[in-house]
């Protein structure tokens, strides 16, 4: 069962005021989400409950009775260097809060201070925490390399070591509540890593999907903020929007990099204040949910350029991961293959056929611009039209055709040897086609020979007049 605690380390509050104790812990629930808190009037104990282990930032008051905050914050720093320290203080004095932070305090706030300050503080502190945590987890998981959940990652097919490493660093960060970019071609899975991102997240709501791919400004704030009825015409009732949807789980944002100007605007907001409107209300909700966005495009590229706000940007980017082309991890290939044949069988009612010992060969010569998406639908296509034991490749090689000429560079017109001062001789063109179908073939004769439109056996023997 997942915790629905948050954040995933205790707060400690200590005060002898049990008025304010009980309020300023409801404070934290109603307006951040903060439910992992534990409260202390006596400033004795605070040194008990910090050795426990479970306590990851402090918030003390400096003035009670028995001991002086001043003296435990000096203790804190001493015998608990890893947690952070909030001072809350009755009064304003600048000499009090200088003194505090030299004591190691992360901050310094007033009791009297405007709700916002208070619970902003608080986050930014936890921020910080979950940012030092997940700095660690990270260095500890890339130098052991071992997945401690592998079913997470059930979904995608690889053995390529890029990945793994990708796997991961999916662990490490999957339980922040910061936002997460991913990025990599179309075709590539990006919707799968978010799922894994979200099953190893321990949150207790659900993944809501979004692809904000050609929506408008409006559009976009009302499918994700929802609405209050009447908020426009046609509103006859509310609607929660995918944000509420989300709940305490995960928001995936699907190719954020087509967001207009204006809807970056109000996705910045959102991730700066933590809180958003419904169209038509003057009354805030709170972002529960954690963020993960998705782009085939360059972000950086595209802030660079002026098209999309350096702010939003780095507030995605504090956990990054770029999901390689599939042309950059061939040898997958021939296991995504065997998966998709037989999920084409299965789903198609099959036997799953046997394909030709050249075909993952030939494969994996292809550029692949689609990406996995790409090879499942070649794949499912060849099932559907299959009939015998053996698979066919006549729609694989249509299919690589198309898409090599899709890609291929434009070609002068007319004859290739117009431009020749000297005609190379029958030999030596020969010789020159068979070293370049060998090159592009990766060395493979059988597919070397399909690409000069001969039998491999006649390929063979050319082979062997050239080496005389």
């Amino acid at each position: 069962m997942k915790s629905t605690a948050y954040p995933g380390f205790g707060i400690l509050i200590v005060d002898d005021e049990i008025a304010w104790l009980r309020s300023f812990s409801l404070t934290l629930k109603s307006c951040a989400g903060i439910d992992n808190v534990v409260k202390c009037q006596d400033g004795r104990e605070v040194m008990g409950i910090l050795d426990q282990g479970e306590i990851g930032l402090v918030l003390l008051d400096l003035t009670m009775p028995h001991t002086s905050g001043e003296a435990l914050l000096q203790q804190i720093g001493e015998s608990h260097p890893e947690i952070m320290t909030i001072v809350i203080s009755g009064l304003n004095q600048l000499a009090t809060a200088v003194a505090c932070m030299k004591l190691g305090a992360f901050d310094y706030v007033v009791k009297t201070d405007e709700e916002d300050r208070l619970v902003g503080g608080v986050l930014r502190a936890i921020r910080v925490l979950e940012l030092h945590q997940e700095f660690r987890t990270v260095s500890n998981r890339m130098l052991s390399r071992e997945l401690q959940n592998p079913e997470a990652f059930a979904d995608i097919v690889t053995n390529d070591r890029g990945m793994h490493d990708i796997f991961n660093y999916v662990e490490a960060v999957a339980p922040s509540s910061q936002p997460l970019l991913i990025t990599g071609e179309s075709g590539v899975g990006k919707e799968l890593i978010a799922r894994a991102v979200h099953t190893l997240s321990r949150r207790s709501g659900p993944l809501a999907a979004v692809n904000v791919a050609g929506l408008d400004d409006t559009v976009f704030a009302d499918t994700l903020f929802g609405h209050v009825r009447g908020a426009y015409t046609g509103a006859d009732q509310a609607r929660p929007g995918m944000i509420e949807q989300a709940g305490h789980g995960t928001l995936f944002l699907d190719e954020i990099g087509d967001l207009s100007t204006a809807s970056q605007v109000k996705l910045l907001r959102l991730l700066q204040e933590g809180e958003y409107f419904p169209l038509g209300s003057d009354r805030p909700k709170r972002l529960n949910a954690r963020i993960v966005v998705a782009t085939h495009y360059d972000l950086a590229a595209k802030e660079a350029a002026g098209q999309f706000r350096r702010a939003l940007y780095y507030r995605l980017c504090t956990h990054r991961i770029h999901i390689p082309a599939l042309r950059e991890r061939s040898g997958d290939v021939p296991l995504l293959l065997d998966h998709f044949l037989a999920g084409a069988a299965k789903s198609l009612g099959k036997r799953k056929p046997t394909p030709p010992k050249e075909l993952a060969q030939i494969l994996a010569t292809y550029h692949f611009p689609g990406n996995v998406r790409e090879l499942r639908g070649m794949v499912y296509n060849a099932v559907t039209l299959h009939k015998e034991r053996i698979l066919s490749m006549e729609s694989f090689l249509k299919a690589i055709g198309r898409g090599k000429n899709e890609q291929a560079p434009p070609q002068p017109a007319g004859n290739p040897f117009s431009a020749f001062e000297r005609l190379p001789t029958f030999a030596e063109a020969a010789e020159l086609l068979v070293e370049e179908a060998i090159a592009r073939a990766n060395g493979v004769q059988a597919i070397a020979a399909r690409l000069l439109g001969i039998s491999p056996p006649a390929l063979n023997k050319r082979l062997k007049l050239s080496r005389k």
